[in-house]
């Protein structure tokens, strides 16, 4: 990687077991936790400004999931590439570092979907929502499938494309941002841990982890999760939304809308997916003012 990891990515490196699979997170400050969780293809790294900026007055939790950035990168016979499984790990690491109040959820991409999965086992636990185009329900019935996931999902071609030639890492990485599009050395930064077939199993196994129909593995979770959504319409929600993004577009956030309507809303309308990259100037500052001005105590516990 040319560029200075150290400088852009300043972090202790921490590791939880997995059933002797290494699971790499961040922890980073004290105080109320915000737990982050990223999505596909991305990392930790994608949340760096986002830690730097709270680190002194928040508790920052933010994981790698198996499969990605610096945690292990297993074959399958090792490690259940599904959804599920991506819920029970972060509750693993949560339930051992004790963190079991006050939560606030920072989520993007497939960590929507995960971190609401696990608020619907811990309404409890959550107190604020930072919602950053993601999806925590199914595909809605206005917005198709698009072309390019259906390919890397369900053809061995997409396979070759994902794990042959890192096409999904690469297009994100040149897609992701439309605002401020990302230097080379910062899209190397993104797809460096995706450097061989071996590393980019789970690029391909989020993609065909999406479910669509009924019958689908993991469809009923995402149903459960979209039913229980109702329970946090009284937390303190922020969104920040990337509408150029071509899979989580103006459907989603409508959707987003309908279920949370007293939630925060910035929409940034020459921005792409990585948001938080696009739009880091005012999203950083927005989120930061957000949880300082919404605190926990005496939040409505769903």
């Amino acid at each position: 990687m040319n560029i200075d990891i150290k400088n852009e990515y300043p972090f202790t490196d921490h590791h939880l077991d997995l059933d002797g699979l290494n699971y790499h997170y961040l922890d980073e400050g004290s105080g109320d936790p915000v737990v982050m969780v990223h999505g596909n293809p991305s990392w930790s790294f994608y949340y760096r400004n986002l830690v730097l900026a709270l680190r002194d007055r928040y508790r920052c939790i933010v994981p790698d999931h198996i499969g990605c950035g610096l945690s292990d990168k297993p074959d399958d016979d090792r490690y259940d590439y599904t959804l599920s499984r991506r819920v029970d790990d972060l509750e693993r690491l949560l339930d051992h570092l004790d963190i079991r109040e006050n939560i606030t959820l920072v989520l993007h991409d497939w960590g929507g979907m995960i971190g609401m999965a696990f608020a619907v086992r811990h309404p409890e636990r959550i107190r604020r929502l930072v919602i950053l185009n993601t999806a925590a329900f199914h595909l809605p019935k206005e917005k198709p499938f698009p072309l390019a996931l259906k390919t890397c999902r369900d053809t061995w071609v997409g396979t070759l494309l994902v794990r042959g030639f890192n096409a999904f890492s690469l297009a994100a990485s040149f897609v992701g941002c439309k605002r401020n599009p990302m230097p080379a050395e910062l899209r190397r930064a993104y797809r460096s841990p995706y450097d061989s077939w071996q590393n980019r199993i789970a690029t391909l196994r989020f993609v065909q982890d999406i479910p669509l129909t009924p019958g689908d593995r993991n469809y009923d979770l995402v149903s459960n999760v979209a039913k229980g959504l109702d329970g946090f319409k009284n937390l303190p929600m922020l969104i920040c939304w990337g509408e150029l993004d071509f899979v989580f577009d103006l459907h989603f956030l409508n959707e987003w809308q309908r279920r949370f309507p007293a939630a925060e809303v910035h929409r940034f309308h020459d921005c792409g997916h990585y948001i938080l990259e696009d739009a880091r100037d005012e999203i950083v500052p927005l989120i930061a003012a957000f949880l300082d001005r919404t605190p926990t105590e005496g939040a409505c516990i769903p």
